[in-house]
């Protein structure tokens, strides 16, 4: 094993209580614990950590008693695999023994565990998540994951088929990965794996493709992934249907120019949305979330439609009906496919509306009408939708009182003015 000058002693999650307690936990009776993947690989990146993993020469037995005799509480969150869930200062931290596969079946691996640091790090998926942090903060290197790093080269550990073989998630997290932190070109010998073994992208649960699928959306180099995988035949394995990578590419362009986080859901839409029965198909194919289905379906409706001129008044009436998340999404998706540029300023200032401008509440409800002689039931929450279209269309200027006289016109029998 070498060691490499790379430190994250200084770095703010090293420093936290928590993660010393663990470490001061760990590190006894011969024992040693390191900080591994993430947070150290995004701390020499320069980049937010926001959860902390560790490795432990312990056994899952040992941890426990050693966490039990420091007062901190564990959770078996994955103990056939060596891992469970540490709880210092308030901060959960996943605790993982060092350990070997025995056995994969591109699902699930049978484990032993050990003491041996580079036998622990040739069973991870990528050179830069085998990066470990001692008590001191030193990175220790064992396979070369610094100058992978460094360099921006997403690389699998040993052979990149056999890693592939042993959990076919791996090719998903080998485009996300690049997506994120390659600047350049794939790896190739990855590239060429993940083609190889496509077909075991079906042997995965829809729950595991879904959560890496939506994380590959929002990575920062999203659209030259799509584009790889769908060349390569992934995304018709993982959604069943056709795609439109120009608008999905335009769409990540939009939302960048108007400096906005990327949304996974939105840029799903903006991929594999045609018809209204799309959203449908991809909630299965996915196992969408019930919040992710409803927006997705929401992002597939066609009415309200539009409005082709993007004229204040007709938009202000699409955001009061849609909400702003919903007029948002639908503006954007509009903006993707219209082939208007990104720096279209009627299209910007459609998006901006739904945070420049408060909808007004309807100023009618059921008891105004009750008080009018009308009985609940269906025919008064027509009146009131009927009311409340025409208040909208008219500018939302209407008052209670006009609206008042325009419910008792209407249960008069006689038709309502032009304009109000």
């Amino acid at each position: 094993m070498t060691s490499s000058p790379a430190s994250v002693a200084t770095a703010d999650w090293f420093l936290w209580p928590g993660t010393q307690a663990i470490f001061a936990c760990l590190n006894r009776e011969g024992f040693e614990a390191r900080a591994v993947g993430g947070a150290v690989r995004n701390s020499l990146l320069g980049l937010p950590v926001t959860e902390v993993d560790f490795a432990t020469t312990a056994k899952p037995e040992d941890a426990a008693r050693l966490a039990a005799a420091a007062g901190i509480e564990t959770v078996p969150t994955g103990l056939s695999h060596g891992t469970q869930t540490l709880i210092a200062c308030g901060v959960p931290f996943e605790v993982t023994a060092l350990r070997r596969d025995v056995d994969t079946d591109g699902r699930h691996a049978t484990v032993a565990f050990g003491t041996d640091w580079t036998e622990d790090a040739r069973r991870r998926d990528f050179t830069m998540n085998a990066l470990y942090a001692d008590a001191r903060g030193h990175v220790r290197d064992p396979l070369g994951g610094l100058a992978d790093l460094r360099a921006g080269r997403v690389r699998f550990v040993g052979d990149p088929g056999k890693r592939i073989r042993e959990d076919y998630l791996r090719t998903l997290r080998f485009f996300r990965f690049s997506a994120e932190y390659a600047p350049g070109a794939f790896d190739a010998d990855g590239m060429a794996a993940a083609i190889r073994e496509r077909l075991g992208l079906l042997r995965l649960s829809r729950e595991r493709v879904r959560s890496e699928l939506l994380r590959i959306l929002a990575t920062r180099r999203a659209a030259h992934a799509i584009e790889l995988m769908d060349e390569a035949g992934l995304l018709l394995l993982l959604l069943g249907g056709v795609v439109n990578r120009v608008r999905f590419e335009r769409f990540c362009r939009i939302e960048a120019a108007l400096g906005l986080a990327p949304d996974a859901v939105r840029r799903l839409a903006a991929l594999a949305l045609f018809v209204r029965e799309d959203a449908g198909r991809l909630t299965q194919k996915l196992r969408l979330s019930t919040q992710e289905a409803k927006e997705l379906e929401g992002l597939s409706a066609t009415s309200p439609a539009i409005p082709a001129a993007l004229g204040k008044a007709a938009l202000q009436v699409l955001l009061y009906k849609l909400g702003a998340r919903s007029y948002a999404g639908r503006i954007l998706l509009a903006w993707a496919a219209s082939g208007a540029p990104v720096d279209d300023g009627d299209w910007r200032a459609a998006v901006d509306l739904a945070g420049a401008w408060q909808p007004p509440r309807f100023p009618l409800g059921g008891a105004d009408l009750m008080a009018l002689g009308m009985e609940p039931g269906p025919a008064m929450g027509a009146l009131l939708k009927e009311l409340e279209e025409r208040w909208a269309a008219d500018g939302f200027s209407a008052d209670r009182e006009t609206l008042m006289n325009m419910a008792r016109q209407k249960l008069a029998g006689r038709e309502w003015p032009q304009v109000l």
